[in-house]
């Protein structure tokens, strides 16, 4: 038996941007520490490891290897 979902509106976001609510509970994978939401570059910032997550197609990258080191 299977079912379907409720037509539901889209969330008022663009489609290349990170759930909101994701972002709330992800962590730095090297840390454990915060990160900031850098929504000009869609990158998350971990200051503490100094780099920068990217996010592609709305989705963060969370591997230290796929991270961009800060100056």
């Amino acid at each position: 038996m299977s079912t379907t979902l409720p037509d539901r509106p889209m969330p008022d976001r663009p489609a290349d941007s990170a759930d909101p609510k994701l972002l709330e509970i992800l962590v730095c994978p090297v840390t454990k520490g915060p990160l900031e939401y850098d929504a000009a570059r869609q990158e998350l910032i971990s200051r503490k490891a100094k780099l920068a997550y990217p996010i592609r197609d709305g989705i963060p990258i969370m591997l230290a290897d796929e991270a961009r080191r800060l100056d």
